[in-house]
């Protein structure tokens, strides 16, 4: 498979992300404004208090930073093949050498570069340079970090493209994508963390993907987790992409023997 298709769509991506500086801005302000909101919040909460069942206010801030900023890098478009349905250029898609799932990981991964250095970068040394964070608990587990954040990746990207293969018989998917988008944020400690959920909460998210996306390269990130433990929770990221991504792969064949494309 060639890969040059890819990369020029991922390049394109990203540069067209670039021309609106306007737009990046805010979205550095608003990833600004949300975190300090949620560190004011627990300032309030913690008190007097340096830890709340052993969970530092530092350890709340370190999460907050990770996960809001990997929240801003892991963003897939849930509506590109909606919006491609809707308006027929479906079909023209169809005709291009090139696979359209290919496409739509590339065009996510472009948009992720740019994310990355143009919203999490800033909001890391913003956060460092007001209230800090803790650095990673060693450099091999901050390689390992990056590896589950990888995967966290892939698992959020696998639930979006299963939730876009509905659209082949829904008409409009704006409230499954809201579903998805509430799940995703309270269930996977990016609103929460989840050491503050009850355990038999904790004990119901670990049979879900949402806790594999943002909490388990927080966790790995901090040290809370053995070799042993990142090893089997880095597999059950990679399981969880495998069977999400076969249910959205069997929903996007069936979806194109029913899709019918009227006008022209």
């Amino acid at each position: 498979m060639r890969l040059a298709p890819y990369f020029a769509y991922a390049k394109k991506c990203f540069l067209g992300r670039s021309a609106y500086r306007f737009d990046h801005l805010m979205g550095i302000l608003s990833t600004c404004m949300q975190f300090f909101i949620f560190y004011e919040i627990y300032v309030a909460l913690y008190g007097n208090n340096s830890e709340i069942d052993g969970i530092t206010m530092s350890m709340v801030t370190t999460n907050f930073v990770l996960s809001m900023g990997l929240g801003a890098v892991f963003s897939p478009d849930d509506y590109f093949l909606p919006n491609k349905i809707w308006d027929g250029s479906i079909a023209t898609e169809f005709l291009r050498p090139i696979s359209f799932k290919g496409r739509m990981i590339a065009e996510n991964l472009g948009n992720a570069l740019f994310s990355l250095v143009f919203h999490f970068v800033p909001v890391l040394v913003i956060a460092l340079l007001t209230v800090g964070f803790n650095a990673p608990a060693s450099p091999v587990m901050f390689l390992l970090f990056i590896l589950s954040a990888i995967l966290g990746f892939g698992v959020l990207w696998s639930i979006s493209f299963a939730v876009q293969m509905t659209s082949f018989w829904l008409v409009n998917i704006w409230s499954l994508i809201t579903i998805k988008n509430v799940f995703v944020n309270v269930l996977s400690g990016s609103m929460i963390p989840l050491w503050f959920m009850p355990k038999w909460m904790s004990g119901v998210m670990s049979f879900t993907p949402f806790s594999s996306i943002y909490f388990t390269p927080v966790q790995i990130y901090l040290g809370q987790l053995s070799f042993s433990e990142i090893a089997l929770k880095c597999a059950v990221q990679l399981v969880w992409i495998i069977i999400i991504y076969f249910i959205g792969n069997i929903l996007w064949k069936k979806g194109q023997q029913k899709l019918v494309v009227q006008g022209g």
